[in-house]
């Protein structure tokens, strides 16, 4: 370069020049690259805390995902919903839900004052596998089993014709009336609670147990009738907290009475003997016997100035 200019070059200069260049720079690997710290350079994506919540988010939705396809499944298989509606059951309008195949069911909870029955001219058939068929409204259960059936209410029960809506059989607890349906004579029961039982004028009221009957009151046994007999096979028990009272003529067999043989001797050890007595308004007590020819006389007595 001259004072007077920039001195031209020749073609052969410039080549030479270019290449060069060129050569420095395909050698040059740091050509164009600028040092700058990452962490303060913007970052794209979920990174950190934010991607594991992602995963987390990502994992349950799959959970989800699978167990709807797992209810899908049962409920095409067990209630199977196609395009036409439902195989196996029926909903209408008024409420009524109706089964039209056989199902098999568990616990059922029917809603208020529901009502379970079958079609007019085929049989409702409900079978337990090796379990009782229960059921149960509030307080009131039917319980249907292998040998028995029971019904259990603390409000009474009753039996109504749907057709005529006639009551057929009721426990009315307001009148403490416990009435039979009509051609009924013989009611069997293993055990019965009632305040009254009662037969009509015309005919008699006969109690009959294969087995032990006890007969028992929570203010008082009261026996009533024009003839009352009691027949048993084994021994007759008359307990009471403070007295027994029968009123009337008393009749009572000798020969079923137990008898010692002549010339036993009465203090034997092996035994104790009471003799029956009565007070004058019926009242009956015991005095043991302690020798031959005893009468009623006792320390205290229990039958007061009727003595």
């Amino acid at each position: 370069q001259s004072s007077n200019g920039p001195v031209k070059k020749s073609m052969r200069e410039k080549a030479v020049e270019r290449r060069n260049v060129n050569k420095e720079h395909n050698s040059n690997f740091k050509a164009g690259y600028i040092p700058i710290d990452e962490d303060r350079l913007h970052k794209t994506g979920l990174r950190g805390r934010k991607g594991n919540l992602a995963i987390c988010v990502i994992v349950l939705l799959f959970i989800l995902a699978v167990i709807n396809l797992i209810i899908t499944l049962v409920i095409w298989a067990v209630i199977r919903i196609g395009p036409n509606g439902c195989d196996s059951m029926e909903f209408h309008e008024s409420g009524l839900l109706r089964f039209k195949q056989v199902s098999d069911m568990g616990v059922i909870h029917p809603l208020y004052k529901s009502t379970v029955g079958g079609r007019r001219n085929e049989d409702l058939v409900i079978t337990g596998n090796n379990q009782p068929i229960v059921f149960q409204q509030g307080t009131t259960k039917l319980s249907v089993e292998k040998d028995k059936t029971s019904i259990t209410s603390d409000i009474g029960m009753e039996f109504v014709d749907p057709r005529t809506q006639n009551t057929l059989f009721s426990t009315d607890y307001e009148t403490h009336e416990f009435h039979l349906p009509n051609g009924v004579k013989i009611l069997n029961v293993q055990k019965a609670s009632t305040e009254r039982i009662t037969s009509n004028a015309t005919s008699d009221l006969n109690i009959k147990v294969d087995g032990r009957a006890i007969v028992r009151g929570n203010e008082g046994v009261f026996i009533t009738g024009k003839t009352i007999e009691f027949r048993m096979g084994g021994n007759m028990e008359l307990k009471a907290e403070n007295s027994i009272i029968l009123n009337g003529t008393v009749m009572v067999s000798p020969s079923r009475l137990p008898s010692s043989s002549y010339g036993e001797q009465f203090n034997n050890g092996n035994w104790l003997r009471f003799k029956l007595c009565m007070c004058a308004d019926g009242t009956l007590f015991k005095v043991q016997v302690t020798g031959h020819n005893m009468g009623c006389q006792t320390t205290v007595n229990p039958c007061g100035a009727t003595h």
